[in-house]
């Protein structure tokens, strides 16, 4: 486990707008109760919360992941305009300390959904 300082910041702030996650014109979430977390020089990530999406159209998928920084990360696939996106979801159930903020949320890959930013 390694703890975010200068050489890697991250920081997670509650984003003012408004949310939306759609696949074709079908809406998958959305939310004013992002948490957008800014990772060193990556791009920022929103993380939305689970009661703001339709978990009707997700399925669990074997795929994990681990970042030294975040902890372990589960994937969900999306079944949403005739198609299934295969592990278009990452989640951190139980995420490090320092990340707690982000525990079961949802973000989603910007090339796999359409992410908005609607005015709140």
């Amino acid at each position: 486990m390694r703890i975010p300082g200068p050489d890697h910041p991250i920081t997670i702030t509650r984003n003012p707008k408004r949310i939306r996650i759609t696949v074709d014109g079908q809406v998958i979430a959305e939310t004013d109760q992002a948490l957008t977390l800014k990772e060193a020089s990556y791009p920022p990530v929103h993380y939305i919360p689970r009661a703001d999406t339709n978990m009707a159209l997700l399925a669990k998928t074997e795929r994990t992941t681990h970042c030294p920084y975040k902890g372990d990360a589960s994937y969900f696939s999306i079944a949403a305009g005739g198609a299934t996106l295969a592990n278009a979801i990452w989640s951190y159930e139980e995420p490090f300390p320092a990340m707690t903020e982000i525990a079961g949320f949802l973000a989603f890959y910007p090339d796999k959904v359409k992410i908005e930013e609607l005015p709140a």
